[in-house]
């Protein structure tokens, strides 16, 4: 089967993205598979540090393996998985032993010089368990919260002049080796309650893609328009992160689907409308980010 590092090659050729959509049950998993499975495309599933001390570090990527043992497609379908938002060095150490495809090690509130060494130890860490493991770093702070915003979280990168600076980034990736990188370019962590989240800087998106020639990494695409999407991957964008749409999908529905079954106390009897509003959403995304 094709490694991580061979499918973003593929999507940077055909100017594509693979879509990384977070998880925190088993009904968003599902539903994201129902989704790759009909498209018959890869997707990336990822889950912070949170999301993996609720599902368990070595359950989900029992999970992400019995999905491809059975499902996965040399050509078309197969998750991958990724330990998105690690802060910690010693849970860095966790997930590249659990075997997950990626790990992203995020120091991106931190000072450049601290943000590189501490980088730097992560690679150390994740190459010595597996080379074939990719390493994610993030530079400059788009605020931590997957959630419904009324204003923009305190501290997040949001004017030009704080946005990732592309001579940064090329010396970020030189000093920490990393594999991809996640960059400030106006995109924020959750979405905005009754507005579309800023507009991207595509212009700073392709002159940063240019400098380090690795795939980049769009974190806090809730909320981002199609069009935004669009001209980032044509700027050099191969990942799309997608967590807070799926999250709204999931809470309407089960709020709903409770409404409408209000003496139901079996899961499995409430939740196919809420799977279906979560795939509806993941098909959306996947077939925006793969043109198809």
């Amino acid at each position: 089967m094709k490694t991580l590092r061979e499918t973003l090659a593929e999507a940077a050729k055909k100017k594509i993205a693979v879509a990384h959509f977070n998880i925190g049950n088993l009904e968003q998993l599902k539903a994201i598979a129902h989704a790759g499975m009909k498209l018959d495309v890869p997707v990336i599933i990822g889950v912070s540090e949170g999301e993996r001390g609720y599902l368990g570090v070595h359950h989900v990527a029992d999970l992400i393996k019995s999905y491809n043992a059975e499902h996965a497609k040399e050509n078309g379908f197969r998750f991958y998985l990724n330990a998105d938002h690690t802060h910690s060095l010693d849970k860095v150490k966790e997930a590249a032993e659990a075997g997950f495809d990626a790990v992203l090690f995020d120091g991106g509130k931190l000072p450049l010089e601290e943000n590189i060494a501490q980088t730097k130890e992560a690679m150390r860490i994740v190459k010595g368990a597996n080379s074939n493991i990719l390493v994610e770093g993030e530079l400059g702070y788009i605020g931590s919260a997957s959630e419904v915003r009324k204003e923009l979280p305190a501290g997040a990168a949001i004017r030009p002049e704080d946005l990732t600076k592309p001579e940064e980034a090329r010396r970020f990736v030189a000093e920490t080796g990393v594999d991809m990188l996640a960059p400030a370019v106006g995109n924020i962590h959750g979405m905005f309650a009754n507005a579309p989240d800023p507009a991207l800087d595509i212009a700073r998106i392709r002159a940063i893609h240019e400098a380090i020639q690795i795939p980049m990494v769009l974190h806090g695409g809730s909320g981002n328009t199609d069009a935004d999407f669009l001209a980032a991957i044509d700027a050099g964008v191969s990942i799309i992160h997608i967590s807070t749409e799926l999250r709204i999908a999931w809470r309407k529905e089960l709020e709903e689907s409770l409404k409408e079954h209000p003496n139901e106390v079996a899961p499995y009897k409430v939740m196919p409308e809420v799977i279906a509003e979560i795939e509806r959403i993941a098909l959306a995304r996947l077939r925006l980010f793969n043109r198809l």
